[in-house]
């Protein structure tokens, strides 16, 4: 059974989760952070494509403001994986503004 993705508003008007197929994101997980394209939600996992397991994302708010470029350290996955974060173990979601990272580093 697919989770149902809440809507909110708030003074900039509708304010939708990023938890939400076709968003891309930076989860933080209890141990780890990833980076992908969500392609599935359940109520136990986040399903995510074009991912990247991120061991160092340096600073964080430079991360989230520069994309890629500011993170020290990125382990994709190979193209055609599909990875699944278990909800349980996510801090948070954040939408990620920029192209998701595909190289090592």
């Amino acid at each position: 059974m697919a989770a149902k993705h809440e809507t909110t508003s708030d003074k900039r008007g509708d304010v939708q989760s990023p938890i939400r197929v076709g968003q891309k994101v930076l989860i933080r997980a209890v141990t780890m952070y990833y980076t992908g394209e969500i392609v599935g939600v359940t109520d136990q996992e986040i399903l995510i494509a074009k991912a990247a397991w991120i061991a160092d994302t340096g600073r964080f708010s430079q991360a989230l403001a520069k994309g890629a470029s500011a993170l020290n350290e990125i382990e994709p996955y190979p193209v055609d994986a599909v990875v699944s974060v278990g909800r349980g173990a996510v801090i948070d979601v954040v939408t990620w503004t920029h192209e998701l990272p595909t190289e090592v580093k």
